[in-house]
């Protein structure tokens, strides 16, 4: 027998499933990012290593920011957004700071390593990044051209040495664009990417893409990739900062999109680490500067063709680990502490009571009489027979030259003819 379904039953409503594509693509960013890393000391002795590493950079973080900058889109300063700004941001920003330049300075034997929350160490500027970027918000919506504007600040960004350190400023600024723009994309637009059309066409953009990084491998420098430094910095004319801030974000978008067009869009078996890529983000770094401290690169095998290869697998195999179940919850009071203690209570305005309803606590009919300014009561006339009507609420009733109630504010009735 079919029952019916009450209201009741209509409001348990099962939890908004996680879309699987944003999951697998963030998977898939954050084993490039690891991979990205375990190739740097590799690098030095392979062209063609280093052409990999300059297409790889080029769009590695960049997606993960756009993805960032997308699900920051209902952001707009609420009390929940803040606390869970500070919980999720800010808190775990400090704790690892503070472990790295710890780890930093025991291990790496840098006994001059101090602990500051004003110049991130490694990993950690990008928290500091999505927290000032997270802030800006809801200025980007009020923009008419806000990718434009954004890029206008990054390009002066790197004609200005004068920036400084502080917070990591210019990655904070010369990533912005991309923030930005996830901030602008909408559903249908990563929708889009994800045609076939796209995918195969990005098999020749990739091909191409890998001759032009092993083209200029040897003429250009690497840290433009990086985005910390302004153009007098890295020894190029000032005119190169704009040109280049210009020429990578196309680069970056055009890669990035066709990333995108390769990532699935159902579930896989990978698809549930895309919730725990920040545990793997900011807990991979540990691993990689002990292969730094403790000489773990420096066998001459590694350097070779099949040593790429095993560093390659070893490193995506650490970071997926650092993605689990497992490694979530050890970890979880560090990246997602519970400080609701540290907030005030958020109470709830209570609308006023409308008239007639029902009080919740005692369950009776509220007894307050709405009155006029001249004392009048003003009552609710519920029928509706032969010379009544109802009565606005608010509304003081007066009979009526054909003896019916009328309202007072209500215009006579026309005569006829």
């Amino acid at each position: 027998m079919l029952t019916a379904v009450t209201p009741a039953r209509q409001k348990t409503i099962a939890p908004k499933r996680r879309d699987a594509f944003f999951d697998n693509a963030k998977y898939l960013a954050i084993v490039l990012v690891a991979i990205g890393h375990s190739w740097e000391p590799l690098k030095t002795h392979s062209r063609i290593l280093q052409g990999a590493y300059d297409v790889v950079y080029t769009f590695h973080m960049p997606a993960f920011i756009i993805i960032s900058g997308h699900f920051s889109r209902r952001f707009k300063l609420s009390p929940h957004q803040l606390k869970g700004l500070i919980t999720g941001i800010a808190l775990p920003y400090i704790a690892f700071e503070a472990a790295y330049s710890l780890f930093e300075r025991y291990l790496g034997n840098d006994p001059d390593q101090a602990i500051s929350l004003c110049d991130p160490i490694y990993l950690t500027w990008f928290l500091c990044a999505l927290f000032v970027w997270r802030l800006t918000t809801p200025i980007w919506k009020l923009v008419r051209w806000p990718v434009p504007v954004a890029l206008g600040i990054a390009m002066l960004a790197t004609v200005s040495p004068n920036i400084g350190n502080d917070l990591d400023m210019q990655r904070v600024l010369q990533f912005l664009p991309f923030f930005v723009l996830g901030l602008s994309l909408t559903p249908e637009h990563f929708r889009l990417v994800r045609r076939r059309s796209l995918r195969i066409l990005s098999i020749p953009v990739f091909t191409v893409a890998l001759w032009l990084g092993w083209w200029a491998a040897p003429r250009m420098n690497t840290a433009w990739f990086y985005r910390r430094d302004s153009a007098p910095e890295l020894g190029a004319p000032w005119w190169a900062g704009p040109a280049m801030t210009l020429l990578m974000f196309g680069c970056a978008v055009l890669l990035t999109a066709c990333f995108f067009s390769w990532v699935p869009g159902r579930k896989t078996w990978f698809t549930a680490l895309g919730s725990g890529t920040i545990y793997g983000y900011l807990l991979h770094g540990f691993p990689r500067k002990a292969g730094d401290y403790w000489g773990w690169f420096d066998p001459t095998w590694l350097h070779g063709t099949l040593g790429v290869i095993f560093t390659t697998l070893l490193s995506a195999m650490v970071v997926t680990l650092l993605c689990t179940r497992p490694v979530q919850r050890a970890f979880q009071p560090v990246t997602a502490p519970d400080v609701d203690w540290a907030f005030k209570n958020e109470k709830s305005k209570v609308s006023p009571r409308r008239e007639g309803a029902t009080d919740r606590r005692s369950g009776t009919e509220p007894t307050r009489k709405a009155v006029r300014s001249d004392g009048v009561p003003i009552r609710r006339v519920v029928g509706q027979g032969r010379g009544v009507r109802r009565v606005a609420r608010g509304e003081a009733d007066v009979p009526s030259q054909h003896g019916a109630v009328r309202n007072e504010t209500s215009k006579p009735p026309r005569s006829p003819g």
